[in-house]
């Protein structure tokens, strides 16, 4: 057999990981050849790609970022081509990439993605190429797999430099607005803000109000408690209100770009309370740096069943994990099913029952 392997989407820690664990997986399980596909679709369009060996993808099991590089503006299903007469033009070129599959035998195209990425996937599994997806993204929002590679790697980051935070603001006595990712899912927010002891998390679950945010923070105030952490995920909405659009990438299947929110509230806050605001926008730094342990872990678990749903020839699928356990669910069934947290779920009255606020 003949293994090409793409990622695609945004950037996140552990999608070296299954490169690495499915290379060394598929070889010595089937003695296949295996290529990956550079920048995403794109190289598929193109046509480009390099070998992935065990030796070309030694070292990389704890490095983050992807090998291959990625893309999250190439749907090849609406491609953006030039039409001949120098205007560029949305098509679909799908069969070009089906054919370019063809014409280096490519028997199995393995799928790193999330949500938009996988919905290519199975455009192209019903084009009857045979398709495995594996997920991922930081947000965690995928809602047919109880966790996503990546996202513990973001919430460790999240969680150190909310510590790092911590004690300036207790030195000066301000008040810190942390905006993380997440888009329109709070996990991020959530599970960091309860790890980096946040005094108000904010998320797009949970619509907020200025009154309880400054009522939060006088009742530290009136404890002795002069400085206060918020943390906010990108896409948190004032109620009534709107997420904060940060940019409008028009040449992307998903032009909206949040950000500003931390922003927003410190400008909004500031009147109403005496502190000094700051607020940090963590961008891209959530997704850099080495891959943690527990994602390597989950990488490697994925890939072994991805190698498992190879050697069935269970094609057309993405794989999953379900109550702890490895499985799998049919493409058809994973686009657009988004996770969102629960407002009164365990994991919320637990935050609420520490003292923390979400401002509703």
């Amino acid at each position: 057999m003949k293994i090409g392997m793409l990622t695609g989407g945004g950037d996140a820690p552990g999608l070296n990981s299954v490169i690495y664990a499915l290379t060394r997986i598929c070889t010595r399980k089937f003695n296949c050849e295996l290529i990956g596909y550079k920048f995403g679709y794109r190289g598929l369009y193109e046509n480009n790609f390099v070998k992935l060996t065990p030796e070309s993808t030694s070292g990389i099991l704890h490095k983050g970022g992807t090998i291959l590089f990625s893309s999250n503006k190439d749907n090849l299903f609406d491609y953006l081509v030039d039409d001949g007469n120098g205007n560029m033009v949305k098509k679909d070129v799908s069969d070009i990439a089906v054919e370019n599959l063809k014409k280096e035998g490519v028997d199995i195209l393995v799928i790193l993605g999330g949500d938009g990425t996988l919905t290519s996937a199975r455009d192209f599994a019903r084009k009857g190429i045979n398709v495995i997806g594996v997920p991922k993204t930081i947000d965690n929002d995928l809602g047919s797999t109880d966790v996503t590679f990546g996202f513990d790697s973001a919430v460790n980051v999240v969680t150190e430099n909310i510590g790092r935070i911590h004690t300036t603001a207790e030195s000066h006595h301000r008040v810190f607005v942390v905006e993380v990712m997440g888009r329109n899912a709070g996990w991020i927010a959530l599970h960091a803000g309860i790890a980096g002891s946040a005094d108000i998390i904010l998320i797009p679950e949970i619509p907020y109000t200025l009154e309880n945010i400054v009522k939060k923070i006088k009742e530290r105030d009136a404890a002795g408690k002069n400085f206060s952490i918020i943390v906010v995920t990108e896409g948190a909405k004032e109620k009534g209100g709107q997420a904060v659009i940060g940019k409008v990438v028009s040449d992307s299947p998903d032009p909206i770009r949040f950000g500003g929110i931390a922003a927003k509230i410190s400008h909004d806050l500031e009147p109403l309370i005496n502190h000094e605001i700051r607020s940090v926008a963590l961008g891209h730094i959530q997704r850099g740096g080495e891959t943690s342990p527990a994602d390597r872990v989950l990488s490697v678990r994925y890939a072994y069943e991805a190698a498992n749903l190879i050697a069935e020839k269970k094609f057309g699928n993405m794989v999953c994990l379900k109550n702890g356990k490895m499985s799998y669910v049919s493409l058809e069934e994973v686009i657009g099913k988004s996770k969102f947290v629960d407002p009164m779920g365990k994991l919320v009255n637990a935050a609420r029952a520490l003292g923390i606020s979400f401002g509703d």
